[in-house]
């Protein structure tokens, strides 16, 4: 990301709308998922990861990374 920025492509990010973005990184145990939002002053925030094996991230981990996303904009407004 320090390199290419926040706007990677598929198959590394992709795109949850709202500003919310998810990593997909390789490690030995698996694919670990990152969700991340960037703001003002090209700031990357890292909200919530976590190491899923499924093509789809559960329901209650997209749910914690936008209440995550949600703070951050609160903080900063």
């Amino acid at each position: 990301m320090e390199i290419h920025g926040p706007n990677l492509r598929e198959p590394h990010t992709k795109a949850f709308g709202e500003g919310l973005f998810e990593l997909r990184l390789k490690g030995a145990e698996g694919i670990a998922r990152v969700f991340y939002c960037t703001r003002i002053g090209r700031r990357i925030v890292m909200l919530h990861g976590f190491v899923e094996k499924s093509q789809k991230p559960p329901a209650r981990e997209l749910k914690l990374a936008r209440q995550r996303q949600k703070e951050i904009e609160n903080a900063d407004a």
